[in-house]
């Protein structure tokens, strides 16, 4: 039989670990966030980010409907947002630079010429979200954030690690990715799989393989042995679908730009948005996920 010190020592101990990993990320957070203001360093933007990302992960676990960390949660996800978009503007342009590199040791200068356009324009878009995230950034860091962290650390999180159990939360993960999973199936066999639905659907649920990585991850210290495998089976999922999701933003990046905007011939222009379209429709046939009927691949990027 249990005795009520025994009990009291394992609550305590189970407080301690999630304190200590929780207080791990946070001090990441914070220097990653301090010297993603300095320079963005793309580094830094992508630590900060898998930082916060973690955090809220952890809040989401212990606090699921963010009644009692209502405040820190809304902070660390601003953060997460303002990061995100300097994050994504980063690859985009990076994979866009290596694109026009490509080109250009292929002699294809007209090609090169619109990479270099729609590289400008997302610089431009870059540096509007590098200046809001500056702006933002110490208001959802610094000492403004440790005034929310501290009487969390102190009062809040033990009654809340008490209560919870981060096994529970992760085979909820798991059923919501399964009936995710299976609504795709249903969507990519059948004629719905040339409509958007489909590919929204497939973002739905590479977003369901992350949050089941991250809580993976970041919770490993509180799950059973079963899951903690669990980090990289889901990495390679969200890894899969998350190479089809990026060529499909990038190719509604362009469209939403236009080729006017970009000054480039109209020639240049349907040969490179047809090569990333057939990029997609590729990445998407060859994923190991969701299976795709042969028979009428899906036709993204275009606007009715």
């Amino acid at each position: 039989m249990t005795t009520e010190p025994q009990a009291k020592d394992r609550q305590l101990s189970k407080f301690r670990q999630w304190e200590q990993a929780m207080s791990k990320l946070y001090i990441h957070f914070q220097d990653y966030s301090k010297e993603a203001r300095k320079e963005f360093n793309d580094e830094d933007i992508h630590q900060a980010r898998v930082n916060s990302r973690k955090l809220l992960t952890l809040l989401s676990i212990l606090d699921p409907g963010h009644t009692a960390t209502a405040d820190l949660y809304d902070s660390f996800k601003q953060a997460q947002k303002k990061l995100g978009r300097v994050r994504d503007a980063d690859v985009l342009i990076g994979s866009f630079e290596a694109r026009r590199k490509a080109a250009k040791a292929a002699g294809d200068k007209k090609t090169a010429k619109l990479l270099k356009a729609v590289i400008e324009h997302q610089k431009d878009t870059r540096k509007a979200a590098r200046k809001k995230l500056r702006k933002a950034l110490p208001k959802l860091s610094g000492q403004a954030l440790e005034a929310l962290w501290t009487p969390f650390i102190e009062t809040g999180l033990e009654p809340l690690a008490a209560k919870k159990d981060a096994n529970v939360a992760m085979r909820e993960l798991e059923v919501a990715f399964e009936q995710k999973k299976k609504a795709c199936k249903t969507l990519f066999k059948g004629p719905q799989a040339e409509s958007k639905e489909a590919f929204e659907a497939l973002h739905e649920l590479r977003i369901a393989a992350k949050e089941l990585r991250y809580t993976a991850n970041a919770a490993a210290f509180a799950l059973d042995q079963k899951f903690h495998a669990h980090e990289a089976f889901y990495k390679d999922i969200q890894d899969q679908l998350g190479l089809i999701n990026d060529k499909r933003v990038w190719l509604e990046t362009l469209q939403s730009i236009g080729r006017e905007e970009l000054d480039v011939g109209k020639k240049v222009w349907t040969a490179f948005t047809d090569t990333l379209r057939a990029e997609v429709l590729e990445a998407l046939h060859q994923n190991g996920v969701v299976p795709v009927a042969e028979a009428k691949p899906p036709k993204i990027g275009h606007h009715t």
